[in-house]
């Protein structure tokens, strides 16, 4: 054996962020191989695998699971196997030979194992292992991403996601059915059901109640907006948009309005300091998206404010897609200075307040899209229509914006909607 080895958190993926220590996926004692993951570190609501920085042995963890950790913090050291130690071939139990050569061949079984396929059960980290039995998943139908093949965390997140989609609709058919014919229990059979908090919800709760009850004053002002215009554009733009290998959605449309307001109405686009309001040069749009198993993302649309709708729809099908198969990294969720959160996909019409995404000074709720009987005029003549239309909320911290500035906001937002060109 030669001297320890350090572990170390990432410096350059966690610098400015709240980390701590999710899990360690060894024991002291435990054999670990080089590149083998180690820890995993949340940050930002993701999850990052440390790997292992050499072969050898776990000898002391000085963070411990939960523990807060800082960017290059020491989180244990390894006993590391000495690169010019022998190698001696697995001994089987009872073979000939002395005792320290068959000690010395054991020794080396566990390595031996783990070079075998990376399908049996020696060669899957924990944490694979563990994700594997939640979803119910075989390692053999996933194919690795790892170095020599080795399953990651991410490879079965997206075979899970994967799987979820291609069963959703046979699996809420075969629920409302199950609940059809369910027999009644008993009031004693429905004991209560304890489940612990993961790291990502309490995180997320502390951040909600710090922003609402304990930094911003919170208003709401709502409006409505007719899609009309825009599925128009979108029904003649998506079959050419496609065959970039873009979908087109509507949340495109809706990020590039939201800049078009943010100029007219730069101060929604700040944070709120005690000395001055900063109002941001650039335009960076976090896009709330649910993700199963987690709670609610926020990745990052970097320069909305430079992108046109090809650009802005290709970003946000890439982050999306990364943020539901849990390949974000930490650089993803950071540095945003605005929120849009489109709660009306889950059948949602109105939303107030929205928790503001702190330091941001404004979040923009997106409604349900369905058709409503409106009155229009045209000429001097008032009809009553079917449009397609959803009802749009901006929240904002009335420290740092005033009503007035929230409307003008709003006004140019709907109206870029509204007259979208054909």
């Amino acid at each position: 054996m030669s001297e320890g080895v350090e572990i170390r958190a990432p410096s350059e993926q966690t610098e400015g962020t709240r980390s701590q220590v999710l899990r360690w996926l060894k024991r002291p004692g435990e054999t670990v191989r080089e590149n083998e993951p180690l820890i995993e570190i949340e940050t930002d609501k993701v999850t990052v695998e440390v790997a292992a920085p050499a072969s050898g042995v776990l000898r002391e963890i000085l963070k411990h699971e939960q523990e807060e950790i800082e960017p290059g913090a020491l989180l244990g050291r390894l006993e590391a196997l000495s690169a010019t130690a022998p190698t001696a071939p697995p001994t089987r139990a009872g073979a000939p030979g002395a005792g320290g050569e068959r000690s010395a061949a054991a020794s080396h079984e566990p390595e031996a194992r783990a070079s075998g396929p990376r399908s049996a059960e020696g060669a899957l980290s924990p944490a694979v292992r563990r994700l594997l039995a939640e979803h119910g998943l075989e390692a053999g139908a996933i194919a690795g991403s790892g170095p020599g093949g080795r399953i990651t965390v991410e490879d079965v997140l997206h075979a899970a996601a994967e799987l979820r989609a291609a069963a959703e609709a046979p699996a809420r058919a075969d629920h409302e059915v199950s609940v059809s014919v369910q027999p009644a229990t008993s009031q004693s059979a429905a004991a209560p059901r304890l489940v612990p908090h993961s790291a990502v919800r309490k995180r997320t709760a502390a951040h909600m109640v710090q922003s609402l009850l304990h930094t911003a004053p919170h208003v709401t002002t709502v409006f409505e907006a007719d899609l009309s215009a825009v599925l128009r554009s979108r029904a003649r733009l998506r079959e050419g948009i496609a065959r970039e290998g873009v979908p087109l959605t509507l949340s495109a449309y809706f990020v590039q309005a939201a800049v078009a307001a943010i100029r007219a109405v730069p101060e929604v686009n700040s944070r709120w300091t005690d000395s001055a309001l900063e109002i941001y040069g650039t335009i960076h749009i976090g896009v709330a998206t649910a993700v199963e198993g987690t709670g609610l993302v926020v990745p990052v649309l970097r320069d909305a404010g430079s992108r046109d709708l090809l650009e802005t729809a290709r970003g946000l099908d890439d982050l999306v897609s990364r943020a539901r198969t849990g390949k974000l990294t930490p650089a993803d969720v950071r540095g945003g200075t605005f929120t849009i959160s489109n709660h009306g996909v889950s059948g949602s019409l109105l939303a107030a307040p929205i928790v503001i995404n702190q330091p941001q000074s404004a979040i923009l709720g997106i409604g349900k899209l369905e058709k409503r009987a409106v009155v229009v005029e045209e000429g001097d003549e008032e009809k009553v229509t079917v449009r397609p239309r959803c009802y749009v909320t901006l929240t904002i911290d009335h420290r740092a914006l005033d009503g007035h500035q929230a409307n003008r906001f709003m006004q140019v937002f709907v109206q870029t909607l509204n007259e979208w060109p054909p």
